[in-house]
């Protein structure tokens, strides 16, 4: 094997060695903070990590990558803050500024602080994700009861109703359903006056038609009482000269006559001769 010596002899490391003094050869960042010891590359470093993590949490706001794919740009994301964070503390070491103090905030895409120093941070498409989105669910803050003067501050006289009429709309509507109540309390009043002047018309008419089975039973000699019905009815007494029968009469009369029609059609002489003498025996 050859030696250390011999082989930095070798054609290629001193190209390689040409290119690092010609500075074309991009120099590696270190892998641990603590091997950097000049405050300028430190600066340096920590400049090229704020700049991929930008350009990640760039890529992780498209919801179309894949859920695998903005798990790992998350994951890679959080690496590089925690690595941002040994650099800041090995450039305090160094005699450099305290970033974690005076340092500018890093902010997500919704405004809100990301801090890097402590914890798993989720940045865009990935607080979408199944199992995460119900951790940034916060639970409703409980409704705070009123106080009774809280609540006594709404009461005035609009609670009241007392300036319904203030709004221009309810004077109209109550004055058009007004006019149409009146309407309709006098149509009714009308009809009921009809009603009630037809029905007493025909009872007028029912009672100026005098039975025709009337009697006046007034004696002649009677002159003064004669004059003072006259007097107080106004009109004419007629008087009866001959026995005028009464309603009642004529119906039995008319009873008695269909009897013996009835009697001669359907019954016999000797029937009729038998009714006959029952008749005469009971004085009919």
């Amino acid at each position: 094997m050859a030696r250390n010596a011999e082989k930095a002899m070798t054609a290629l490391a001193r190209f390689r060695q040409a290119q690092l003094e010609e500075g074309k050869v991009k120099e590696r960042r270190p892998f641990l903070a603590s091997e950097c010891s000049e405050l300028p590359k430190a600066e340096k470093w920590r400049r090229q990590i704020i700049s991929e993590i930008s350009k990640k949490v760039a890529q992780i706001q498209n919801a179309g990558l894949g859920e695998f794919r903005i798990r790992d740009l998350n994951d890679e994301i959080n690496k590089l803050l925690r690595e941002k964070g040994h650099w800041e503390v090995r450039i305090k070491e160094l005699g450099g500024p305290d970033y974690a103090r005076v340092g500018p905030r890093m902010l997500d895409h919704e405004g809100k602080e990301v801090p890097g120093n402590r914890g798993y941070k989720y940045f865009g498409a990935a607080r979408d994700l199944p199992g995460v989105r119900e951790l940034f669910e916060k639970e409703p803050a409980p409704a705070l009861r009123k106080t009774r003067a809280e609540l006594m501050k709404d009461v005035d006289a609009e609670y009241y109703g007392y300036r319904d009429e203030d709004d221009g709309v309810l004077l109209p509507l109550e004055t058009q359903y007004e006019k149409q109540a009146v309407m309709e309390a006098v149509q009714k009043w009308r009809s009921e006056k009809e009603s009630r002047l037809s029905g007493e018309k025909q009872q007028q008419e029912e009672d100026e038609e005098e039975s025709i089975y009337t009697i006046h039973n007034q004696e002649a000699d009677d002159d003064e009482s004669q004059e003072e019905q006259d007097g107080e009815e106004g009109g004419v007494t007629f008087i009866a000269h001959v026995p005028v029968p009464s309603q009642r009469e004529v119906e039995e009369a008319l009873v008695r006559r269909k009897k013996m029609e009835l009697l001669q059609r359907y019954a016999s002489e000797t029937l009729q001769a038998q009714s006959q003498t029952a008749r005469t025996l009971l004085g009919l």
